[in-house]
Formats: C-alpha cells, structure tokens, sequence
C-alpha cells in the first residue's frame, strides 16, 4: 500500500468537507430565497396601497352614484321615497350579487357540486 502524501485527503475529511460544503450553499440558497421574497413584497405592497386607493375611490364614485340617484327621484316622488326605492335597489343588487358570490365559493370550496 503507498503511504498518503501531504496532499491527500482521507475519505472522512472530503465527506466532512462535502457536507460543510453543501451546508454553505444550502445557507446561500436559503439567503437568496429570503431576499427575492422580501423584494417582491415590497413589490406587492406598492400594489395593494394601489388598488386600495382605487377601491376608495370607486366607493366614492357609487357614494356619488346612490345621492344622485336619490336627488333625481326625489323631484317625482319625494325624498323619503326616493330614499326607499334607492335603499330598496341598492339592498337587492348587493343580496343577489352576494348569492352568486356564495354560490361560487362553494363550488370552488367542494360544498356543492
């Protein structure tokens, strides 16, 4: 058998090495997969401030939408009335469109098939 020089390694030290080795760029994987996600909330939050001012606003515009509609009718049959039918229209629509959204999701979910 040759005696080992100076530059061998024994088979335990590369396994040591391979695994400390593979260690490191586990870490190195997992440090870069932490930066890309912290990027891309940033990201995502520059978004949601977005669509949330977007939503504000189209609050307002059927704010806006309802009072007008209240002020129309209220030349023919009054305000009171006026305020009804709109609430009436209003509750109707938002009690339908809430059926179908319900209708959907448990679909989606499995409940109903």
């Amino acid at each position: 058998m040759a005696d080992k020089g100076p530059d061998e390694e024994s088979i335990g030290d590369l396994l040591a090495r391979l695994a400390e080795d593979a260690r490191r760029f586990g870490q190195a994987e997992l440090d870069y997969y932490r930066v890309l996600a912290a990027e891309k909330l940033e990201e995502a939050k520059a978004s949601l401030w977005i669509g949330a001012v977007a939503i504000g606003l189209m609050l307002a515009a059927a704010v806006a939408l309802v009072f007008g509609l209240v002020l129309t009718l209220a030349q023919y049959v009054g305000p009171a009335l006026a305020t009804l039918i709109v609430v009436a229209l209003a509750v109707g629509t938002a009690w339908l469109l809430g059926r179908i959204a319900w209708r959907h999701i448990k679909r989606v979910v499995g409940l109903r098939k």
